[in-house]
């Protein structure tokens, strides 16, 4: 076991797993704002309680229905996105034609209001939610322990982001996506439904938050305020990335966690503020974003 500046390895391996695992779901849920910012042009404040959202139908399927941590993965990512339909359809979609500041209010007070009655419902106070037997326990490498959920985590967050990547980028399906961002007009002119292709879309945005929001469960417990814990640095890595851009959103994510476990290990007082600190730097010097594409 070696030591820099004092620290065990063990310590140091231990953080970086950490920032590993903050940086799977801070590319998840940046991942799910890029892809509804860069269709519909909406900063989406609702992402923090529709991820808080789908880890508390994974704690209710397993509770009240006794449906374990599988199905959840499947089914809580379904009816959140659901959720984010009916939000698109009847509300968002009258400000289409507003300025976009419209739908950050509303989407600011519907997560207040989502919030507020899990609360209200809930408590404040986190739930457990237990992992599957599958991957409880964990493997030694000698230089660290690692655990089995954690590694679980890791693996398939980046398999989502990646996969989600390529249908975006290198299929039929993204390459409409991708059109309709800049010419919705031709793009109904060959008979696609792009106004349903926007509600599609947004659901699946919130349904990618509402799966980090399963992930979630079983490392940090479910709780009305897990969203807004985490939304706000979310935000600071979506701009980080580039507003919209989802291969950004993704590297960006993972990056930014690591250096913030990093910064516990060799300055814990600015592990919380290291993020909007890199922030500021990056859009001083290129205020797109790092791959974000300029106007």
């Amino acid at each position: 076991m070696f030591e820099i500046l004092g620290i065990t390895s063990q310590a140091l391996f231990g953080q970086l797993l950490i920032g590993l695992i903050n940086g799977a779901f801070y590319a998840m849920l940046s991942l799910g704002l890029a892809v509804i910012f860069g269709m519909l042009n909406i900063i989406n404040f609702t992402h923090g309680a529709l991820y808080m959202i789908g880890a508390f139908v994974a704690w209710m399927l397993l509770n009240y229905l006794g449906v374990g941590y599988w199905w959840a993965l499947v089914i809580s990512p379904i009816v959140t996105g659901a959720l984010g339909v009916l939000i698109e359809r009847f509300m968002l979609s009258r400000l289409r034609d507003l300025d976009h500041l419209y739908g950050l209010l509303l989407t600011f007070g519907l997560a207040l209001i989502f919030e507020g009655l899990f609360r209200q419902k809930f408590g404040s106070s986190g739930l457990p939610y237990r992992p599957p037997a599958e991957l409880t326990g964990g493997t030694n490498l000698g230089f660290m322990f690692l655990p089995n959920y954690r590694a679980w985590v890791i693996s398939f967050s980046l398999v989502v982001c990646l996969g989600t990547w390529y249908a975006i980028e290198h299929t039929r399906l993204g390459s409409y996506l991708r059109a309709a961002t800049e010419n919705p007009a031709l793009v109904q002119a060959f008979g696609i439904n792009v106004s349903r292709m926007i509600t599609l879309t947004y659901g699946f945005g919130v349904g990618l938050a509402a799966l980090a929001g399963v992930l979630a469960a079983p490392i940090y417990q479910v709780n009305p305020l897990m969203g807004s814990n985490i939304i706000i640095v979310v935000f600071a890595v979506v701009v980080i990335g580039g507003m919209g851009s989802i291969l950004g959103s993704i590297i960006t994510g993972f990056a930014l966690g690591v250096a913030e476990g990093l910064t516990k290990v060799f300055y814990p007082e600015a592990s919380s503020t290291v993020i909007f600190v890199i922030m500021a730097i990056v859009l001083l010097i290129r205020p797109t974003g790092l791959f974000g594409r300029s106007s």
